[in-house]
């Protein structure tokens, strides 16, 4: 008799799971547990929204495993800790479970494994979260240091591998578990309240929704939409939206209620022309294949401190600031929207996302990424440690995109898709009736508007923490020290790498390694509006601010070229340049001069022309 526990995790589906299968190969008795951590299980790390769909997903697993003989065990308590009494009770000889990278993961399953060992019970876990291995792709590269760092980089690596594999069948039967006095209401799915949640807070919009079920049914009704997928642009989907303008299935990744393999193949099988990475439907889930290479080779990933790839910013530390933002009381209609959406719903537009983050960080209060990644883990559906961590470091500019002289407007940026403002009404009711002109910036209506409207500043609706303008430019020059500290951290290293080399001695000349441009030579920032912009993962977390190829070409960047392919990431002195604004009333920075002849357009003002005539 062969008796196999399988660990379900990520993972919470029958379908195109490879690990289930693999346990499932001569098994006679087969046990589906899920291991409810008390560290999880705790309401001031996790929302009621979060946890309320993991139940549901939980339900959903354990009636798809009674349709096919069987049930799922849900366990309280530490994996290390239950695990061994089961295997006595159960008497099994052997337990399998998913692949799990994240750095918290291969810890605990280092422990796991070792334990298991020490006990003679044979172990193996299977990769099926991701669409590639990230091992592999180390490997391919020739270890974690070689890593690209940009999304172009990647693609050109997954060009050297095959493409996915197809989704792997769902079981059509399950070997029987061996109760042994089991009761059939023992180690059932846990109500909200059991585990200290408050259903009263479950407002999402996405309740009901969570598990395998309704996850299949929703890619179904997506991918039946054939113009739509065919013309997808993440970045043109509008942040604005009253429900949401994008798939929706990042939760159902995240929790592996959907498999990334089925969603792939069935965008594959769309019929017809349809956009490319880095904006298509595609494109998104290879954004969440890059994170999770950057997460699995990068240590210290969720931290600034000890993180290779991270700049080391001095960051303030404000109680008042971080808790006026996170309660959506900024004073900023259009941020304060946002987080108030965060917190019901679970979910954000990536887009919004990207607002709330810069604002937080190196557009305006100067606080710590590390902060507004906890927020974001705590009440978004589909948080994703490598993704909510890599986008976070993103928009900080902390890595990965260094443009920090773009800064998203409170105000100009959500006009855009919103000019009447729709969604702060929604959001903010108590600012619902406010006129179009002032919905948001409140500050600049005068007292007659505001009594008409009900608000009144700093009684039922807080006036601004901060001057934005004010905030955004010294926050630039904040950075500029930062990064300039940062490059003489590198020069510094690399002169005694040189001097260390056994070729240094008798060479003259120059080793810097690159052409030095002036400050007056370099082009003005990306070719991309920020507008279209592309996203973060499928799962509408929050992603990238760089665009297409051209964003990180030598000429679109002052000095040294950021993010190139092969991983390098460094930049020139941008402290003597000065500010304009484009379309997105985003800011850019220009040389502080430019010696021009009369009557003539400079090379710096025709590229801004350039740049602010694109769509």
């Amino acid at each position: 008799m062969v008796s196999c526990i399988y660990i379900f995790r990520k993972g919470l589906r029958l379908h195109d799971s490879p690990s289930l299968l693999a346990a499932l190969k001569g098994a006679t008795a087969f046990y589906p547990v899920f291991f409810l951590d008390p560290w999880f299980c705790n309401p001031s790390r996790l929302s009621s929204n979060r946890f309320n769909f993991l139940l549901e997903s939980l339900c959903d697993l354990d009636n798809g495993l009674r349709s096919l003989g069987s049930r799922l065990f849900v366990v309280r308590g530490k994996v290390e800790e239950e695990l061994p009494k089961l295997l006595t009770t159960w008497r099994v000889s052997r337990v399998f479970w998913e692949s799990d990278t994240e750095a918290y993961a291969r810890e605990r399953d280092a422990r796991v494994s070792s334990l298991l060992n020490s006990l003679g019970v044979a172990w193996d876990s299977v990769l099926g979260h991701t669409l590639y291995s990230p091992q592999l792709l180390v490997e391919t590269v020739g270890g974690a240091e070689k890593v690209p760092r940009t999304y172009e980089g990647f693609l050109k690596l997954l060009g050297r591998l095959p493409p996915p594999p197809k989704p792997y069948p769902t079981p059509t039967a399950l070997p029987p578990a061996t109760l042994c006095g089991i009761s059939p209401m023992e180690y059932g799915v846990p109500t909200l309240e059991e585990c200290g949640f408050e259903p009263a807070r479950v407002t999402t919009v996405f309740k009901g929704k969570g598990g395998e079920a309704a996850s299949l049914a929703h890619l179904k009704t997506c991918m039946a939409k054939i113009p739509w997928v065919q013309s997808f642009e993440k970045p043109s989907t509008p942040p604005t939206a009253l429900t949401p303008s994008t798939t929706a299935l990042s939760p159902a990744l995240k929790f592996g209620c959907l498999g990334v393999r089925t969603f792939y193949h069935a965008l594959e099988c769309v019929p017809g022309k349809k956009t490319s990475p880095p904006v298509s439907l595609t494109g998104q889930l290879l954004w969440r294949e890059f994170y999770y290479l950057q997460s699995y080779a990068t240590p210290n990933y969720d931290r600034m401190v000890g993180n290779p790839i991270c700049r080391q910013i001095p960051w303030d530390y404000s109680p008042s600031l971080l808790k006026a933002w996170e309660d959506g009381e900024t004073g900023f209609p259009w941020i304060d929207a946002c987080q108030r959406q965060l917190v019901a719903d679970g979910w954000l537009h990536h887009l919004g996302r990207h607002a709330v983050a810069c604002f937080l960080t190196r557009g305006d209060l100067w606080q710590s990424w590390e902060h507004g990644a906890a927020l974001f883990d705590k009440h978004l559906l589909d948080s994703d440690w490598a993704l909510n961590n890599g986008n976070w470091q993103w928009l900080s500019c902390s890595a990965f995109f260094y443009q920090y002289f773009r800064v998203y407007s409170p105000v100009a940026f959500p006009k855009k898709t919103d000019p009447r403002g729709e969604y702060v009404r929604k959001w903010l009711p108590h600012l619902a009736k406010l006129p179009d002109a002032y919905i948001y910036e409140p500050w600049k209506a005068p007292p007659g508007v505001l009594k008409a409207a009900g608000v009144s500043l700093g009684v039922n609706y807080p006036l601004r923490i901060v001057d934005h303008e004010e905030s955004s430019k010294k926050n630039m020059s904040r950075m500029a020290a930062a990064y300039e500290a940062h490059k003489v951290g590198e020069d510094a290293e690399r002169a005694q790498a040189n001097a260390a080399h056994p070729l240094a001695k008798g060479v003259g000349g120059s080793q810097s390694g690159s052409s030095a441009k002036s400050t007056e030579e370099w082009s003005v920032i990306s070719s991309v509006p920020l507008g279209t912009l592309p996203p973060h993962t499928l799962g509408d977390a929050d992603k990238s601010i760089c665009g297409s190829s051209k964003s990180i070409s030598q000429g679109d960047r002052p000095g040294k070229v950021v993010g190139r392919a092969d991983g390098g990431n460094s930049e020139r002195d941008v402290s003597k340049r000065s500010a304009i604004k484009d379309d997105d009333d985003t800011i850019l920075v220009s040389p502080a001069k430019e010696s021009v002849p009369k009557g003539k357009k400079s090379k710096l003002q025709g590229t801004v022309d350039a740049f602010l005539q694109k769509p």
